[in-house]
């Protein structure tokens, strides 16, 4: 497994968990923990015995946002890490889920500051659990920027507008509870707890059949702004191959048989 300082890589049976990993900086975006992070992605998905990917943040927080001084290489260790921004000059976009997907579910798991950045890497996740002292929002306006990425694009597509212009226009901090009422958390647990909430979902999730749990995630995406009749002929397409695999057949067997399925993604 990868990692690097700012961004930690751990298993926890079929989940991948990804922490950002800075915790004197409220794990504000550094350009480590972006090399990190988009690593990781990969190797999500690149391992088939990854069925699940957690995202959360070490020492109580998720992220805070940007360390431009930290992006532009002031005081950074390793060389590495400019040489692989330059080779790719898209990756901090990749690593912030802007311009990459995974193909696994990825479940975040928040607790204390989720702002700006870390509100926006937040929208490109699948499932999304807060400690109840959790903080978000999208400050860029007050600060005289622009949430570059992806708000302005996905909030409204995620949350009723008015809420998501709101939080786009006030760049007032929200509350967990006032994240779930509007949508954008799913679930709200005592402070400390998020994470286990989330790698409790994560098994769950593990635990059905890993070839439909993607082509559900993929069709889910891929439909969002088709119409109707478009849309369930994407399904179709995405839904039919998976009734003829191995780990369909093995899934009836299981039923059959009251015994818990063994897949092997065939």
């Amino acid at each position: 497994m990868g990692g690097t300082e700012h961004l930690t890589v751990q298993r926890e049976g079929a989940t991948l968990v990804l922490t950002l990993n800075r915790p004197e900086a409220r794990n504000a975006l550094s350009l480590p923990m972006l090399v990190g992070l988009y690593d990781g992605w990969l190797e999500a998905d690149a391992d088939d015995s990854v069925r699940s990917v957690v995202f959360t943040g070490a020492g109580g927080s998720f992220c805070s946002g940007m360390d431009l001084k930290a992006l532009a290489g002031n005081g950074m260790a390793g060389e590495e890490y400019r040489d692989r921004l330059k080779a790719d000059p898209d990756l901090h976009w990749k690593a912030m889920l802007r311009h990459h997907r995974p193909r696994k579910p990825v479940i975040a798991a928040v607790e204390g500051y989720c702002v700006a950045g870390g509100t926006e890497m937040l929208q490109g996740t699948d499932i999304r659990v807060a400690g109840q002292s959790a903080t978000f929002g999208l400050f860029e306006v007050k600060r005289g920027l622009f949430p570059i990425g992806g708000s302005t694009v996905r909030l409204q597509r995620q949350i009723p507008r008015t809420h998501a212009l709101e939080m786009l226009l006030t760049g007032r901090p929200y509350s967990a509870r006032e994240a779930a009422a509007i949508g954008l958390v799913g679930h709200v647990v005592p402070d400390g707890t998020a994470l286990a909430k989330a790698l409790e979902i994560a098994e769950q999730i593990n635990s059905c059949g890993p070839l439909a749990v993607e082509a559900v995630k993929a069709s889910v995406y891929e439909t969002a702004e088709l119409t109707e009749s478009d849309g369930l002929a994407a399904e179709l397409t995405r839904g039919w191959p998976v009734f003829d695999t191995a780990d369909a057949k093995e899934g009836a067997r299981a039923f059959a048989e009251k015994r818990p399925p063994v897949y092997k993604r065939a």
